[in-house]
């Protein structure tokens, strides 16, 4: 693989095996519990009149319940890559979205494309598999593109590549799309500095607030210029703005598995 910084396999090797033995945890066990708490027949409402009927829910539940399966294979080369390369993996335990956050995404999209049904929806969701990983400015580009070229290497299929590093305003950041070799689930990785996770945490409400099918033209624009103000302030990274996604390699690195 062509990693910027050496890596030894040894390391690696390490790492996942450290990684895959703590990989089948309690808290994974109870969070793809919680992702099929709802009764069978039963909709799904939530705020601002968004809904599910009893079908879609069910289609939902039984996605969630198959994202946190494939979840236990995808944790462990995250958390390898992330030791192998000095990264810290922010929220771990929020790493499977919440089934009413997930649903009211589905409704969101259900509702704003008539046209669609809740399997082309669940089918393109990048995020209900999802992790943070942060380094200190000056070890950020090398430190993704290490982690970008061994999630490569492990056969992980890169979907998506958002690097708005360079862009003027709004969110700063990189939010790449991932698609798992054995099980096809899509997962998402974000890569942060310090400044830039904080930022993201200050403007959710407001992200949260903005993105509401409620929420009007005016408002949007009002929250859209708090949040630019807050991403403003955040310094780039060297090198942060010219990251692009690996080439897939043609022949995937061995895992090893549990």
């Amino acid at each position: 693989m062509n990693i910027t910084r050496t890596v030894t396999r040894a390391a690696i090797t390490a790492a996942l095996a450290a990684a895959l033995g703590g990989a089948a945890t309690p808290m994974a066990a109870a969070e793809t519990s919680r992702a099929t708490a709802a009764e069978p027949g039963e909709g799904w409402k939530g705020e601002d009149g968004l809904s599910l009927n009893a079908a879609d829910n069910e289609r939902v539940d039984a996605y969630l319940e198959g994202a946190g399966r494939a979840e236990r294979g995808i944790s462990p080369q995250v958390r390898a890559a992330a030791w192998a390369t000095g990264a810290e993996v922010i929220g771990f335990e929020n790493r499977l979205k919440s089934p009413d956050s997930l649903k009211r995404k589905v409704a969101t999209s259900l509702r704003e494309q008539p046209g669609r049904n809740v399997d082309a929806v669940l089918a393109t969701l990048s995020d209900a598999v999802r992790y943070t990983l942060r380094w200190r400015d000056e070890e950020y580009t090398t430190g993704v593109t290490n982690v970008s070229h061994l999630l490569a290497g492990w056969g992980n299929t890169s979907t998506k590549w958002s690097n708005t590093w360079g862009r003027g305003q709004g969110y700063k950041g990189l939010n790449t799309g991932w698609r798992a070799p054995r099980t096809g689930q899509l997962f998402e990785v974000q890569f942060h500095t310090p400044a830039s996770k904080n930022a993201q945490e200050v403007t959710h409400k407001l992200y949260e607030e903005q993105r509401l099918p409620g929420t009007g033209p005016e408002r949007k624009k009002e929250l859209q210029a708090q949040q630019d103000a807050v991403f403003g302030a955040v310094p780039v990274p060297d090198g942060a703005d010219r990251l692009t996604a690996p080439a897939a390699p043609a022949r995937p690195e061995p895992v090893p598995m549990a």
